[in-house]
């Protein structure tokens, strides 16, 4: 096949106008032993099942050729001046929000989603950020209106300018749907009239959606998230750059709004997928925006018993991130009681307690100028003493050398004075280092862990699945040349499993 397409068509390749894709067998899960739905034959889903995936591969590889995809099937004729009619719609459609357009005749095949429309007039310029919250009705009763309560109590004035909060109530309940909106209403009238608060309401296309209460297995209570979660993100695409998850249960921490903010700043020369900003399962993550439409379709290609949770943490795999990036201290914490079942399908995550650094025994090099007595070790031993120096430069580090390989699991750096943050370091980022060279006391690999936010940085260290490389090196940074530094200290937490083995 490869070959006669090279044949037919080589001025379109060589001009680069046609590329030509295969994704290797061994990236396809197994198809034998899959789940049967609606009492579908092994055959039947097997292939359905590949189509997913097919899909999502070829998804994935046009995720940045260009602003538009268009989605044909192998055995279509396409019309003349097929493109024109296409462009000439997106230009009509540009200022308008919109997730699917259909130009066949095959009745929207793949136009999942409902779309809402929303006039530029309803909602202003798109903000920084949306906080999308996803509400049901729940037997024990709904946390929705204190979650609500929290978020607008915690956000200062100046923090509500740049978000909008997007609600979408997604029970099919028309009397708790009423009474919901009501209440919201009165609450939060003030922020709906100044458009910081929207509310709104959708159900996938036939397939009408049961009350909770009436659900009785974990898969079929996964369908019903990751429907609500797609509809969500639908409705959110275009209302700011970024796009923040949250559930209707959930207690919120006072400037979270600017953590975020401060976050994104520092990593917007950094390619990224997902920022966590919680241990929780699904609240806190934050997106591009411009990924919702991949997310909410990679919500819906995989079977009914593929919980949200699972593929949420997939998802940042098929965009080249390789381990999450999850910046501490958590900002949200969970509120309230679940159901007996979901507490079975969706147990809580708790905050990871570390206690006290544990730094292992390294030596720390910098090629930066030291004052007076003061030396580079200052700043990883766990006492007071910073360690200042003058004038860095651009490309300057400090750096720590392990004394043997250690599985990481937490890192803190801490530039500047405590008391107001003079001198700390404006613009740097930490990475981490494997395979230490023994005759010159230095790492022959680095990878990025993060930029630091406000000259600080507390993350989790995550590792590939499976692996079992252990750190080196800890690097600091200079990105951008300044006058006086201070790095207050390093902070290192260690595998307590680990240290047993």
């Amino acid at each position: 096949m490869t070959s006669s397409i090279s044949i037919l068509f080589k001025q379109h390749i060589q001009a680069r106008q046609l590329v030509v894709i295969n994704t290797p067998r061994e990236s396809y899960n197994p198809l034998k032993n899959l789940k049967k739905t609606f009492n579908d034959t092994s055959a039947y889903v097997a292939f359905r099942s590949k189509q997913n995936m097919d899909y999502a591969f070829l998804m994935n590889f046009a995720t940045n050729h260009s602003d538009y995809f268009l989605m044909l099937e192998d055995d279509v004729k396409c019309a003349p001046e097929f493109v024109t009619q296409i462009v000439t719609t997106l230009s009509a459609w540009e200022r308008k929000f919109w997730h699917v357009g259909s130009y066949s005749s095959f009745d929207g095949k793949f136009n999942i989603l409902k779309d809402k429309e929303f006039e530029d007039d309803d909602i202003g310029l798109p903000k920084l950020l949306t906080v999308g919250i996803s509400s049901v009705q729940r037997p024990q009763g709904s946390y929705l209106l204190h979650t609500l309560q929290s978020l607008f109590q915690v956000s200062s004035e100046a923090e509500l300018k740049s978000i909008v909060v997007l609600v979408h109530l997604s029970d099919p309940d028309p009397e708790w749907l009423s009474q919901t909106v009501a209440n919201i209403s009165d609450l939060f009238n003030l922020h709906i009239e100044a458009r910081k608060l929207l509310v709104v309401h959708g159900l996938l296309d036939n397939s009408p959606l049961k009350n909770i209460n009436q659900y009785s297995s974990c898969e079929e209570l996964y369908f019903r998230q990751k429907v609500d979660y797609a509809l969500l993100m639908n409705f959110a695409s275009n209302l700011s750059d970024y796009f923040l998850l949250m559930d209707d249960h959930v207690q919120y921490t006072f400037y979270f709004v600017s953590a975020i903010y401060w976050a994104l700043s520092a990593w917007k020369e950094f390619p990224w997928v997902i920022l966590e900003f919680s241990s929780l399962r699904f609240s806190g993550k934050v997106f591009h925006s411009r990924d919702l439409s991949h997310l909410a379709s990679f919500f819906l290609l995989f079977p009914r018993n593929t919980s949200a949770s699972m593929l949420l943490s997939r998802f940042h795999l098929l965009l080249a991130q390789n381990v999450p990036i999850h910046l501490s201290p958590s900002m949200f914490h969970h509120m309230g009681n679940y159901s007996e079942l979901e507490d079975t399908c969706f147990p809580v995550e708790k905050d990871k307690v570390f206690g006290e650094p544990d730094n292992p025994t390294a030596i720390v090099v910098t090629d930066m100028m030291s004052i007076l007595n003061i030396v580079p070790l200052y700043a990883y031993v766990l006492n007071e003493e910073p360690y200042t120096t003058l004038d860095p430069e651009k490309g300057n580090h400090l750096t720590v050398i392990l004394d043997r390989p250690q599985k990481i699991i937490r890192i803190v750096v801490l530039t500047g004075i405590e008391e107001n943050g003079m001198y700390r370091l404006q613009k740097g980022r930490v990475l981490l280092g494997y395979d230490i060279m023994e005759h010159s006391k230095r790492c022959v690999r680095y990878f990025l862990l993060g930029p630091l936010v406000r000259g600080n940085l507390d993350q989790r260290v995550f590792y590939d699945e499976d692996s079992m490389e252990k750190l080196s090196c800890i690097r600091l940074e200079v990105s951008e040349s300044q006058q006086w530094l201070v790095i207050r200290q390093i902070k290192v937490w260690t595998d307590p499993e680990d240290e047993e083995s």
